[in-house]
């Protein structure tokens, strides 16, 4: 998986980046095709927001965090992101699931 870090009025430095990357190891657990992630670090005034786009086979997952402190919007942004990548993982999974049983019904007609 590569991963791009990229700041918006706001330095990336080394800590920054190693904490992104710790953060976002825990989503490749669940997802193993993940082909690319974006993930974008902005400040205006007292927002601190972490967006981040996952490109997926299949498709591509996007998820936004806003917070006070970055570091917590960085945390926010991993749970949303591994939430709709569970998610995605499920549906593809009953997908296939319902496919063998509509065959296997087919079967005993």
């Amino acid at each position: 998986m590569q991963l791009n870090v990229s700041g918006h009025h706001v330095e990336v430095t080394e800590s920054l980046r190693n904490y992104v990357s710790t953060k976002l190891e825990r989503i490749e657990r669940h997802f193993d095709r993940i082909t690319n992630m974006k993930v974008i670090l902005s400040v205006e005034k007292q927002r601190q927001k972490a967006e981040s786009t996952i490109r997926i086979s299949g498709g591509e997952i996007y998820a936004a965090a806003e917070h006070n402190d970055l570091y917590a919007a960085i945390d926010h942004l991993a749970d949303k992101l591994d939430r709709q990548l569970i998610k995605k993982k499920e549906k593809t999974k009953g997908h296939k699931h319902r496919a063998k049983v509509i065959n296997i019904e087919q079967t005993l007609d």
